[in-house]
C-alpha cells in the first residue's frame, strides 16, 4: 500500500501531458509562445490567421472545442470565446448536429471591392464638370480655411477665431462624456431629432433670455452645426436665387461663402464707429431681402453697433418685409462696461433670426450652434435642418446640455474672460516692446482679437504673406473687404495663444515687418 501511494503521488505531481494533435486542420493552428495577448485573443487571431493564409480553407472543418483546446493545452472556455467572436464575425458558420467550418465567404471578400482594370486610364473630372453654383461654392474661398494649415514654430499665435485648446474643461467633459454614455447610451444611440435635443435647448433658452436678453422659448430654438450652417439654413428657407443679401464690409468671409454657395448675391454695406451704417444702404436704395450682421462684437473691426443704429436696422426690416440674422460669434467675452442686449430682444416680434456657437466658448470640433427664429418659421427651419443632416450628434448634445444646466458652462465663461483679457494685454504689450514702428496695436474692451494697423503705405497683404513664411499665422485687413478702402491692418487672434507662444509671435512678426 505505501508503495502504491508513493507511486499515486509521484505521478500527481507530473505535468499532464498535452493531447496528441487530432487529425484535421487542427495542426494549422499554432500560438505565438512571445504573445502577451489575452489567450482567448491569441486563439482568434491563430485561426483566423490560418483562414486568411489559406491553411484552413473555405468549407474545412474545424475540430471541436474540446480537441482544440486540449491540443493548445488550455480551457476549453478560452476556445469557446476566440470560436464565438470568428462566428460573429463571419469567418466561421456552425451546423448544428455536425460541426463547425471555415465560411464560404469571408468578409474580406464581401467588404473590400476588387478594383476592375481599365483598358486606358480616364482624365480626372476637373472644373468643367461642375455646375454654375460648383463653381461658386469652390470659388468661395476662405482666408481662415486657407490660415489652417499653416501652424508654425509661434504655435496658435495669432489664429484668428478658436479659443483657448490648453483651457478646454476636458475632465469635467469626460466625466459628464461617460456618466451620460454609462446612464443613457441606449437611448442617445437611436436618437435623431432634427431641432436638437429637448434639454439642450432648454438649457440654451434660459441662457440667452438671462444673459443676452433675447426673447425666445425652447421651441424656437434649432441646434444646429455652427453659425456656418445656422445662415445657410437661413439662406435656403428665407432667400431665391440671385436675392441680394446686406453683409458688412470689412466682414467674415465665411458668412459671404455660404451665402453665395447658397446662390444669393452679397451686397457690402460699409462699417464705420457704430457698426453697418443702414442711412448709407438705404440712401443708396440697396434692396436687400436679407442683412447679415455682428452687432455685438463687429469682426474684424471690433466696434458695437450703436442702438440708433440696431433700431434703424430693425425699423428696416420691418418697412421692407426683409430679415436680420444676427451672429452674435462671441459676445461673451466683454472685459469692460455691460454689453448691449441682443438685437434681437429689443423689439418683440423683431424680424430678426439670431445665432451663436459653441466653437469660440468650447471648441470647434463639437459643431454644435443654435439658431434661434420666430415662431412662424420653426418647422420651415427644422425641415431644412432635417434636410441638411438629420440631427446634430446626439451624445454631444446630451453632454452639453448636462455642461450648461449643472453651471460648468458659466464657470468656464468666467474663466476664459480672465484669460482672455490677459492674453490680450500680453499681446499689447509685446507689440510695444517688439513691433513699435512696425505695427501698431491697441486694447479693444471685447473679443478674442485685435487689429494691428500697418504704416500708411504698407501692403497688408505681403505682410502677412511674409508673416506666414516667418511661423505666424495671421489673415490681411483687405482680404475681409469687399469695396470698403483703409490702411492696411492685420487681424491678430490671441485667445488660443499662450503668453509665450504670443511672445514668439511677437519677435517672428517683428522679423517678417523689417
Amino acid at each position: 500500500m505505501r508503495a502504491t501511494s508513493t507511486r499515486a503521488r509521484a505521478t500527481s505531481t507530473k505535468r499532464p501531458r498535452r493531447a496528441s494533435p487530432p487529425a484535421g486542420a487542427v495542426t494549422a493552428v499554432a500560438l505565438d509562445p512571445a504573445s502577451s495577448a489575452p489567450l482567448h485573443r491569441q486563439v482568434y487571431e491563430a485561426v483566423r490567421g490560418a483562414i486568411l493564409a489559406g491553411r484552413l480553407r473555405s468549407g474545412s472543418k474545424l475540430p471541436s472545442t474540446r480537441a482544440l483546446a486540449a491540443h493548445l493545452g488550455l480551457s476549453r472556455n478560452t476556445v469557446l470565446g476566440a470560436y464565438a467572436q470568428l462566428l460573429s464575425e463571419g469567418y466561421l458558420r456552425g451546423r448544428i448536429g455536425s460541426g463547425t467550418y471555415v465560411a464560404d465567404a469571408l468578409p474580406e471578400r464581401l467588404l473590400l471591392a476588387r478594383p476592375r482594370p481599365e483598358p486606358r486610364p480616364s482624365p480626372s473630372p476637373g472644373a468643367g464638370a461642375l455646375s454654375r453654383r460648383g463653381v461658386l461654392v469652390a470659388g468661395a474661398a476662405s482666408p481662415f480655411r486657407r490660415a489652417a494649415a499653416q501652424l508654425g514654430p509661434a504655435g496658435w499665435a495669432f489664429q484668428v477665431g478658436v479659443p483657448a485648446f490648453d483651457a478646454f474643461p476636458a475632465a469635467v467633459w469626460g466625466r459628464l462624456m461617460s456618466r451620460r454614455w454609462d446612464r443613457s447610451w441606449r437611448a442617445l444611440v437611436p436618437r435623431c431629432e432634427p431641432q436638437g435635443y429637448a434639454p439642450l435647448r432648454r438649457a440654451i433658452a434660459d441662457y440667452l433670455v438671462t444673459a443676452r436678453g433675447v426673447r425666445c422659448t425652447p421651441e424656437q430654438v434649432i441646434v444646429v452645426g455652427g453659425a456656418q450652417q445656422a445662415i445657410s439654413l437661413a439662406a435656403e428657407v428665407l432667400l431665391d436665387p440671385g436675392d441680394p443679401v446686406w453683409v458688412e464690409d470689412p466682414g467674415y468671409t465665411a458668412a459671404r461663402s455660404a451665402l453665395v454657395a447658397a446662390g444669393a448675391t452679397p451686397v457690402p454695406v460699409p462699417v464705420d464707429e457704430e457698426g453697418l451704417d443702414v442711412a448709407s444702404a438705404v440712401a443708396r436704395r440697396l434692396p436687400a431681402r436679407l442683412a447679415v450682421v455682428t452687432p455685438s462684437h463687429q469682426f474684424p473691426l471690433g466696434v458695437t453697433m450703436s442702438l440708433g443704429r440696431r433700431l434703424a436696422l430693425l425699423d428696416w426690416a420691418r418697412s421692407s418685409g426683409g430679415w436680420v440674422f444676427e451672429d452674435d460669434y462671441d459676445s461673451e467675452f466683454r472685459y469692460a462696461g455691460r454689453p448691449l442686449a441682443a438685437l434681437q430682444g429689443l423689439s418683440p416680434g423683431a424680424r430678426v433670426i439670431y445665432a451663436g456657437t459653441f466653437s469660440k466658448v468650447l471648441s470647434p470640433s463639437l459643431r454644435l450652434g443654435y439658431v434661434v427664429v420666430p415662431e412662424g418659421l420653426v418647422d420651415a427651419f427644422v425641415a431644412a435642418k432635417a434636410l441638411a443632416d438629420v440631427s446634430s450628434p446626439s451624445l454631444e448634445q446630451a453632454v452639453l446640455a448636462d455642461f450648461m444646466a449643472e453651471g460648468h458652462f458659466a464657470r468656464h465663461v468666467r474663466r476664459m474672460r480672465v484669460l482672455y483679457e490677459r492674453r490680450q494685454a500680453a499681446l499689447v504689450a509685446a507689440a510695444e516692446r517688439e513691433l513699435r514702428g512696425l505695427l501698431e496695436v491697441r486694447a479693444a474692451p471685447a473679443g478674442m482679437h485685435l487689429l494691428g494697423w500697418l504704416p500708411v503705405g504698407r501692403a497688408d497683404g505681403a505682410a502677412a504673406e511674409r508673416a506666414a513664411a516667418n511661423g505666424v499665422r495671421c489673415v490681411a485687413l483687405s482680404e475681409l473687404r469687399v469695396r470698403s478702402a483703409g490702411p492696411g491692418a492685420l487681424v491678430l487672434g490671441y485667445a488660443a495663444a499662450g503668453e509665450d507662444e504670443i511672445d514668439e509671435g511677437a519677435r517672428r512678426l517683428r522679423a517678417a515687418l523689417r
